[in-house]
Protein backbone atom coordinates (compact mmCIF):
# COMPACT_ATOMS: atom_id res chain seq x y z
CA UNK A 1 0.00 0.00 0.00
CA UNK A 2 1.27 3.24 -1.20
CA UNK A 3 0.13 6.60 0.77
CA UNK A 4 0.42 10.09 -1.22
CA UNK A 5 -0.45 13.20 1.25
CA UNK A 6 -1.79 16.63 0.10
CA UNK A 7 0.13 19.95 -0.33
CA UNK A 8 1.86 21.13 2.82
CA UNK A 9 2.25 18.10 4.30
CA UNK A 10 4.27 14.90 4.87
CA UNK A 11 4.45 11.36 5.06
CA UNK A 12 4.30 12.49 8.64
CA UNK A 13 0.78 13.06 8.12
CA UNK A 14 -0.75 9.19 8.06
CA UNK A 15 0.31 8.70 11.41
CA UNK A 16 -3.54 8.51 12.66
CA UNK A 17 -3.76 5.23 10.37
CA UNK A 18 -0.43 4.22 9.67
CA UNK A 19 -0.41 0.78 12.47
CA UNK A 20 -3.32 -0.21 11.45
CA UNK A 21 -2.86 0.01 7.80
CA UNK A 22 0.44 -2.15 8.49
CA UNK A 23 -1.42 -4.72 10.22
CA UNK A 24 -2.73 -5.97 6.71
CA UNK A 25 -0.36 -4.53 4.50
CA UNK A 26 3.25 -3.22 3.97
CA UNK A 27 2.87 0.63 3.67
CA UNK A 28 5.10 2.74 2.16
CA UNK A 29 4.32 6.28 3.41
CA UNK A 30 6.23 8.91 0.67
CA UNK A 31 7.13 12.29 1.08
CA UNK A 32 6.79 14.10 -2.47
CA UNK A 33 8.52 16.19 -3.88
CA UNK A 34 9.24 19.72 -2.12
CA UNK A 35 7.78 18.16 0.95
CA UNK A 36 9.12 15.83 4.01
CA UNK A 37 12.21 14.28 3.27
CA UNK A 38 12.21 14.89 -0.41
CA UNK A 39 14.63 16.99 -2.14
CA UNK A 40 13.05 20.82 -3.60
CA UNK A 41 14.23 20.40 -7.09
CA UNK A 42 12.02 23.83 -7.68
CA UNK A 43 10.38 22.28 -10.65
CA UNK A 44 6.76 21.15 -9.61
CA UNK A 45 3.53 19.68 -11.01
CA UNK A 46 1.02 16.51 -10.80
CA UNK A 47 2.58 15.17 -13.88
CA UNK A 48 6.31 15.46 -12.21
CA UNK A 49 5.14 13.65 -8.80
CA UNK A 50 3.14 11.06 -10.83
CA UNK A 51 6.84 10.20 -12.57
CA UNK A 52 8.11 10.55 -9.09
CA UNK A 53 6.07 7.75 -7.69
CA UNK A 54 6.32 5.24 -10.88
CA UNK A 55 10.18 6.08 -10.72
CA UNK A 56 9.80 4.91 -6.65
CA UNK A 57 7.62 2.08 -7.33
CA UNK A 58 9.97 0.80 -9.78
CA UNK A 59 13.19 1.50 -7.41
CA UNK A 60 11.34 -0.34 -4.53
CA UNK A 61 10.45 -3.27 -7.02
CA UNK A 62 6.56 -2.62 -6.08
CA UNK A 63 4.96 -4.53 -9.05
CA UNK A 64 1.32 -3.69 -7.87
CA UNK A 65 0.21 -1.26 -5.05
CA UNK A 66 -3.31 -0.24 -3.45
CA UNK A 67 -2.86 3.13 -4.20
CA UNK A 68 -4.22 5.76 -1.82
CA UNK A 69 -4.29 9.74 -1.84
CA UNK A 70 -5.19 12.74 -0.01
CA UNK A 71 -6.01 16.09 -1.77
CA UNK A 72 -2.83 16.99 -4.02
CA UNK A 73 -1.56 13.09 -3.30
CA UNK A 74 -5.19 11.77 -4.65
CA UNK A 75 -4.92 13.43 -7.93
CA UNK A 76 -1.06 11.92 -8.17
CA UNK A 77 -2.58 8.97 -7.31
CA UNK A 78 -5.48 9.07 -10.00
CA UNK A 79 -2.58 10.20 -12.56
CA UNK A 80 -0.73 7.14 -11.99
CA UNK A 81 -3.43 4.94 -12.29
CA UNK A 82 -4.38 6.30 -15.86
CA UNK A 83 -0.75 6.10 -16.70
CA UNK A 84 0.02 2.80 -15.54
CA UNK A 85 -3.24 0.59 -14.53
CA UNK A 86 -1.25 -2.84 -14.50
CA UNK A 87 0.74 -1.14 -11.23
CA UNK A 88 -2.50 -0.54 -9.35
CA UNK A 89 -4.95 -2.70 -7.70
CA UNK A 90 -7.18 -0.30 -5.83
CA UNK A 91 -7.37 3.31 -6.27
CA UNK A 92 -8.44 5.11 -2.61
CA UNK A 93 -9.28 8.90 -3.06
CA UNK A 94 -9.77 10.73 0.49
CA UNK A 95 -11.40 14.43 -0.52
CA UNK A 96 -10.38 14.10 -4.12
CA UNK A 97 -10.65 13.75 -7.60
CA UNK A 98 -8.98 15.59 -11.13
CA UNK A 99 -10.36 18.65 -11.41
CA UNK A 100 -12.94 19.78 -13.92
CA UNK A 101 -12.16 23.46 -15.15
CA UNK A 102 -13.76 25.76 -12.90
CA UNK A 103 -14.65 23.10 -10.43
CA UNK A 104 -11.50 23.88 -7.63
CA UNK A 105 -10.54 27.65 -8.11
CA UNK A 106 -7.32 28.47 -6.46
CA UNK A 107 -5.99 32.39 -6.62
CA UNK A 108 -2.05 32.44 -6.00
CA UNK A 109 -0.79 32.97 -2.71
CA UNK A 110 1.48 35.58 -1.28
CA UNK A 111 4.50 33.94 -0.16
CA UNK A 112 4.31 33.76 3.89
CA UNK A 113 7.15 35.84 5.65
CA UNK A 114 8.30 33.07 8.04
CA UNK A 115 10.08 29.70 6.44
CA UNK A 116 7.89 26.48 5.53
CA UNK A 117 8.54 23.18 6.21
CA UNK A 118 7.94 22.55 2.39
CA UNK A 119 9.23 24.26 -0.53
CA UNK A 120 6.33 26.86 -1.16
CA UNK A 121 6.93 27.08 -4.82
CA UNK A 122 5.36 23.74 -4.70
CA UNK A 123 2.00 25.28 -3.43
CA UNK A 124 2.27 28.20 -6.10
CA UNK A 125 3.07 25.66 -9.34
CA UNK A 126 0.28 22.93 -8.00
CA UNK A 127 -2.66 25.91 -7.12
CA UNK A 128 -1.61 27.21 -10.64
CA UNK A 129 -2.91 23.83 -12.33
CA UNK A 130 -5.72 23.32 -10.14
CA UNK A 131 -6.59 26.95 -11.25
CA UNK A 132 -6.58 25.93 -15.01
CA UNK A 133 -6.56 22.03 -14.97
CA UNK A 134 -6.29 20.09 -17.95
CA UNK A 135 -9.69 19.71 -19.30
CA UNK A 136 -8.83 16.38 -20.45
CA UNK A 137 -7.78 15.21 -16.48
CA UNK A 138 -11.84 15.15 -15.50
CA UNK A 139 -12.86 13.23 -19.04
CA UNK A 140 -10.68 10.46 -18.70
CA UNK A 141 -11.84 9.32 -15.17
CA UNK A 142 -13.66 7.36 -17.07
CA UNK A 143 -10.70 5.50 -18.27
CA UNK A 144 -9.84 4.37 -14.70
CA UNK A 145 -9.97 0.91 -14.96
CA UNK A 146 -9.37 -0.69 -11.15
CA UNK A 147 -11.62 -0.67 -8.44
CA UNK A 148 -11.85 3.00 -6.70
CA UNK A 149 -13.02 4.14 -3.39
CA UNK A 150 -13.95 8.03 -3.00
CA UNK A 151 -14.28 9.42 0.91
CA UNK A 152 -15.79 12.47 0.94
CA UNK A 153 -15.68 14.95 3.93
CA UNK A 154 -19.34 15.68 5.06
CA UNK A 155 -17.52 19.35 5.91
CA UNK A 156 -15.11 19.91 3.62
CA UNK A 157 -14.94 22.63 1.30
CA UNK A 158 -13.68 20.45 -1.63
CA UNK A 159 -17.39 20.48 -3.77
CA UNK A 160 -19.29 17.11 -2.99
CA UNK A 161 -20.91 17.32 -6.42
CA UNK A 162 -17.56 16.80 -7.86
CA UNK A 163 -16.59 13.78 -5.85
CA UNK A 164 -19.98 12.44 -6.94
CA UNK A 165 -19.88 13.30 -10.57
CA UNK A 166 -16.46 11.69 -10.30
CA UNK A 167 -17.81 8.21 -8.64
CA UNK A 168 -20.22 7.98 -11.52
CA UNK A 169 -17.61 8.71 -14.44
CA UNK A 170 -15.29 5.66 -12.83
CA UNK A 171 -16.56 2.37 -13.82
CA UNK A 172 -16.04 0.74 -10.93
CA UNK A 173 -16.81 3.54 -8.28
CA UNK A 174 -18.10 3.52 -4.87
CA UNK A 175 -18.11 7.15 -3.00
CA UNK A 176 -18.68 7.23 0.92
CA UNK A 177 -19.47 10.43 2.96
CA UNK A 178 -17.68 10.60 6.20
CA UNK A 179 -19.08 13.35 8.95
CA UNK A 180 -15.70 15.48 8.63
CA UNK A 181 -13.77 18.56 7.05
CA UNK A 182 -11.13 17.61 4.59
CA UNK A 183 -8.37 15.24 6.48
CA UNK A 184 -10.94 12.56 6.90
CA UNK A 185 -8.05 9.96 7.95
CA UNK A 186 -6.70 12.61 11.03
CA UNK A 187 -10.48 14.06 12.09
CA UNK A 188 -12.26 10.37 11.84
CA UNK A 189 -9.25 8.05 11.97
CA UNK A 190 -11.92 5.01 12.76
CA UNK A 191 -14.34 5.79 10.07
CA UNK A 192 -11.79 6.19 7.44
CA UNK A 193 -9.94 2.68 8.31
CA UNK A 194 -13.57 1.33 8.15
CA UNK A 195 -14.23 2.88 4.97
CA UNK A 196 -11.20 1.43 3.56
CA UNK A 197 -11.28 -2.04 4.76
CA UNK A 198 -15.04 -2.42 4.10
CA UNK A 199 -13.92 -1.55 0.79
CA UNK A 200 -10.69 -3.61 0.35
CA UNK A 201 -12.55 -7.08 1.52
CA UNK A 202 -15.36 -6.45 -0.39
CA UNK A 203 -16.60 -9.86 -2.54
Amino acid sequence: MVLLHGLGDSSADWHTVLTDLAQTHHVHALDLRGHGSSAHPGAYSFELMRDDVLAYLDAAGIARCVLVGHSMGGMVAALLTLAAPDRVTHLVLEDSSLPRPGSLPRPPLDPPAEPTPFDFAAVTAIRAQLNDPDPAWFASLSEIAVPTLIISGAESPIPHELLADSADRIPDAMLVTVTAGHNVHVEQPTAFLTEIHRFLNRP
